[in-house]
């Protein structure tokens, strides 16, 4: 039986999480098409690698230092004349994409190199002598071995997205936390905002499920 505070506000928290899966989203989308290409040239260019370079693997590895040490609230005031200037506004959920899809690069680029640390180097070794491009090294030998380890980072950065996505309210972006804020929090309805952690903690246990599930079925090992 649904509680007669959430029945209350049913249309608000449909709408909030409706913006929470907004933003997520996007960073999920920028974390797989712009996250895993750098972690992937963090692995190629470092000491010893198929692409060794030492400039770029600095360049990137600083890049991505930097980006993950700022807490992530200073980061998203530090961007807003940078948000301003990509989509010409710094306020609504369109505008808290921009800084949650940087962090997400960042994260799930470091997570990426891990997992593909974590193959054999031999594999690599073999498929070179095999003559494979590096193109067919990357598609056909590395993120087939590392895939399980990928989805897995994944699932882990997306959690972590979520938990970023709950104080984009400071931009205006809306979302599940915003609404536990200001519903909640801001009038005293201890009862809403317990019934909001529940809803984010089945949500965020769902996602967890699934994707480890996912990780181990394409495990190779």
């Amino acid at each position: 039986m649904i509680p007669d505070v959430l029945r209350q506000y049913q249309s608000e928290i449909v709408e909030a999480l409706g913006e929470t899966f907004v933003m997520v989203g996007v960073s999920v989308v920028a974390a797989v098409l712009i996250g895993l290409p750098i972690g992937t040239f963090l692995f190629l260019c470092r000491k010893g690698s198929l692409l060794e370079n030492k400039w770029v693997y600095s360049i990137l590895d600083t890049l991505v230092n930097i980006v993950r040490s700022i807490p992530f609230l200073l980061l998203v005031v530090f961007l807003i004349p940078f948000t301003r200037l990509l989509i010409g506004t710094a306020i609504g959920t369109a505008a808290a994409t921009v800084p949650l899809a940087i962090i997400a690069i960042a994260h799930y680029s470091r997570l990426a190199e891990q997992s593909m640390l974590d193959v054999p180097r031999g594999v690599l070794e073999a498929a070179v002598a095999m003559g494979a491009s590096v193109k067919d090294v990357i598609f056909k030998f590395l993120y087939v071995e590392a895939r399980s380890g990928l989805v897995f980072g994944l699932t882990t950065s997306t959690v972590s997205f979520i938990s970023y996505s709950t104080v984009m309210g400071i931009v205006g972006g809306g979302g599940i936390g915003d609404f536990a804020i200001r519903y909640g929090y801001q009038q005293f309805k201890t009862d809403l905002m317990l019934y909001v952690m529940i809803i984010m903690v089945i949500i965020v246990q769902l996602l967890q499920f699934v994707g480890t599930t996912v990780a181990r079925k394409i495990d190779k090992r």
